[in-house]
């Protein structure tokens, strides 16, 4: 296996991981709040209805989260998982336009949710595959910033072609994107990854034992974090793109794709940053708070103002929180790993956590519009957005490597 320092990939490989998180970045969650302006404005679709529909995806995925980190931590054939993820993603979206009925929607939902657990996982494991630890939080960085920037592009697309031709193109628009991915993996060279390093194991040891891996308390700490991070977040653009539906018909699509387009501006930007703060030696857990103390304030905003202006304004919070998340989840699961083997399970296990805490989000928030109103939908995720910060503050460690409290577990030497 090789060292981190002598870890050297091809440009062909680097540009092809930074392509597979372009394209990869409006595939893997299909076509997202757009789904709820699509059931409520084409489809006429409740509320309670459309956050059940929104939740398929995220309990599918749910479900399906540690099968897929352990999947990846046992094959080498990352890249056919990356692209035949991709085209399921792309099935499940062309189900829905061509079928808007509830079980359609929630089965293509499910399909959607269990294809698109694989995904991030799998990039995260060739990332550090190919760059080995030493290099992995530019790494990360690198991928959210183009991650975001997929976003971005795809949110200007979205706007436009749903504005002129209707939201059925957007679903069709994810489709081009995800046979684009899958192109894009296969100019990774499979001989560059480096299978042990990505599951992170180390020369001589084997994998830890799952029992043993959640006995760890600060593992269980930041998964909790992880749900009450998602449970405070998810719903609220689905709701804004719910209230912009209803009071400004005409404008909701645009209006949404203009929320998406500034908070992944700031994405970029974000992500870049942490980058840059990691590798100056700022820890993760002063860097994971800024972005659960910016939920609250999301939330309380949201409840007071639903004007389209207001709504793309409020999103660039989302922008810092989201942009943190990205980078600085995937870094703390890297650091509590260290030596285990389980890196990639550990990201399953962290995708797990999100989509737990979305699936709730949605659906609960989702009845709570329906009984009391979207001002009291919107007062409760704050509140728990706010719980979740205290958790984390009260409980979580420090993690990364020098400040004295991650350490790597010591693995018993193979036979």
């Amino acid at each position: 296996m090789a060292d981190d320092e002598t870890a050297s990939p091809s440009k062909r490989s680097l540009r092809g991981l930074d392509a597979v998180n372009l394209l990869m970045a409006d595939v893997r969650d299909g076509v997202g709040p757009y789904l709820a302006v699509f059931l409520a404005g084409s489809a006429h679709w409740s509320p309670g209805a459309i956050g059940l529909a929104m939740g398929a995806s995220a309990i599918a995925a749910a479900v399906s989260q540690v099968p897929a980190g352990m999947l990846v931590d046992s094959v080498r054939a990352k890249r056919l998982l990356i692209a035949v993820a991709g085209l399921l993603v792309g099935v499940g979206c062309l189900l829905i336009v061509v079928r808007p009925i509830f079980l359609a929607v929630i089965g293509a939902q499910a399909m959607v949710g269990i294809a698109a657990s694989v995904v991030p996982p799998a990039i995260a494991a060739l990332s550090l595959g190919l760059v080995g630890r030493h290099l992995l939080d530019r790494r990360i960085s690198r991928n959210e910033g183009f991650n975001h920037a997929g976003n971005l592009i795809a949110a200007v697309l979205a706007g436009s072609i749903g504005q002129m031709f209707g939201y059925a193109w957007i679903f069709y628009l994810v489709c081009g994107f995800a046979i684009a991915s899958a192109f894009a993996a296969w100019m990774i060279d499979p001989k560059e990854i480096d299978h042990e390093r990505a599951r992170g194991e180390e020369a001589g040891g084997r994998p830890l034992p799952l029992r043993e891996l959640m006995q760890r308390r600060d593992l269980r700490v930041f998964l909790t974090s992880v749900v009450l991070f998602h449970f405070g977040n998810a719903a609220m653009l689905p709701m804004a793109g719910q209230v912009l539906a209803k009071s400004y018909p005409n404008a909701s699509a645009v209006t949404l794709s203009a929320c998406i387009i500034a908070a992944q501006c700031v994405m970029i930007g974000v992500a870049w940053g942490v980058g840059q703060a990691c590798a100056r030696g700022i820890g993760r857990r002063p860097i994971f708070l800024v972005a659960l103390a910016v939920l609250p304030v999301r939330g309380l905003l949201f409840t007071f103002f639903s004007n389209p202006f207001s709504v793309v304004a409020i999103q660039l919070l989302d922008g810092v929180a989201a942009g943190i998340f990205g980078v600085i989840s995937v870094l703390i699961a890297a650091d509590l790993m260290r030596g285990t083997g389980r890196f990639n399970l550990a990201q399953g296990l962290t995708a797990l956590c999100t989509g737990i805490g979305a699936a709730l989000s949605n659906a609960v928030s989702g009845y709570i519009v329906q009984w009391f109103g979207y001002p009291a939908g919107f007062l409760f995720l704050a509140g728990s957005a706010t719980c979740a910060l205290l958790f984390f503050a009260l409980l979580m460690p420090e993690t990364r490597e020098g400040f004295g409290t991650a350490r790597p577990v010591p693995l018993p030497a193979r036979a």
